[in-house]
């Protein structure tokens, strides 16, 4: 079995939770994701299965956009609501449009510092696990494009609604900690809800208990009613039709020429043939192409 199932992450679930669920509902011990969602989070999490698992990363730096509630006057240790308060300001002077022109401030190429709560490795050690002994460290800026950050209110005081359209690596709520510090306070994310990666849409995503229920309970079941063909991880990258002169060598990982396979562009390509997606070769020296991923 290979292909992307698209989940809808329920709250309180970890990513890894939902692998593990996943591979025993296909009977599969090769599952991945891409795109982590914290636990409180809710969405679109894509998971890989079988040897698909390795285009996962083609899916994982596609933009993705996202539902939130940022509350303004108080701040928290790990900039959400999970966290313990540890600031408060009165904001009620606030008003939208000084909100919006804010969140304009932070759309577009900018630089973030990731937050202690994520799987962001420094010394080797993930930042989370360093947060959870009451360690701090000095983290490197890193560079991130917001899209689109679009602010309305709610009928809550203080509590507006966003939608956050950025690039893979953004963290949601380190825009909310500098939203509020932008305003003269501080802020934390309320809810977050993941509704796109990619063409990986809400309306396509199952719940893992739909999941379940859709195979009859059975590992493995019909998985053809929720298993996407691999190709569906690659369709932004530029297809090169495979024949069958080529099909083996493709299959063996050969190197080639772009102008052997008349591949346009400076890659990665999606070579495909009749049956769909065979390899994802990338760029090499020489106007040479390489493969990246290969499905044999």
């Amino acid at each position: 079995m290979r292909g992307l199932v698209v989940v809808d992450k329920e709250a309180g679930w970890t990513s890894h939770d939902v692998v593990a669920r996943c591979r025993r509902i296909f009977g599969q011990r090769r599952v991945g994701h891409a795109g982590t969602l914290d636990p409180d989070a809710t969405g679109v999490l894509v998971i890989g299965i079988g040897p698909a698992t390795r285009l996962l990363r083609f899916v994982g730096e596609l933009p993705k956009v996202y539902r939130a509630e940022i509350v303004l006057g108080a701040a928290t240790s790990t900039l959400d609501r999970s966290g313990e308060l540890i600031g408060r300001w009165d904001m009620s002077g606030t008003t939208l449009p000084e909100v919006r022109a804010a969140a304009a401030r932070l759309t577009g190429q900018i630089e973030q510092v990731p937050p202690m709560v994520s799987a962001v490795k420094v010394g080797g050690r993930p930042l989370y696990r360093l947060a959870r002994q009451g360690v701090e460290v000095e983290r490197a800026a890193r560079p991130v494009t917001v899209h689109r950050f679009d602010i309305d209110e709610t009928d809550r005081s203080g509590v507006y609604r966003a939608e956050i359209e950025c690039s893979s690596g953004t963290y949601v709520r380190v825009l909310a900690d500098d939203l509020g510090r932008m305003l003269g306070g501080g802020a934390h994310l309320g809810e977050l809800r993941r509704t796109r990666i990619g063409p990986f849409t809400e309306a396509r995503a199952r719940r893992v208990d739909e999941l379940a229920a859709a195979l009859g309970g059975a590992p493995g079941g019909d998985a053809a009613q929720v298993v996407l063909p691999p190709l569906e991880a690659v369709r932004h990258l530029a297809d090169v039709p495979v024949g069958p002169e080529f099909r083996s060598l493709v299959g063996h990982g050969a190197p080639f020429s772009r102008d052997a396979l008349r591949a346009e562009g400076e890659g990665p390509w999606a070579l495909v043939d009749e049956n769909g997606l065979v390899a994802v070769y990338e760029a090499a020296p020489g106007n040479r192409m390489r493969p990246a991923v290969v499905l044999s």
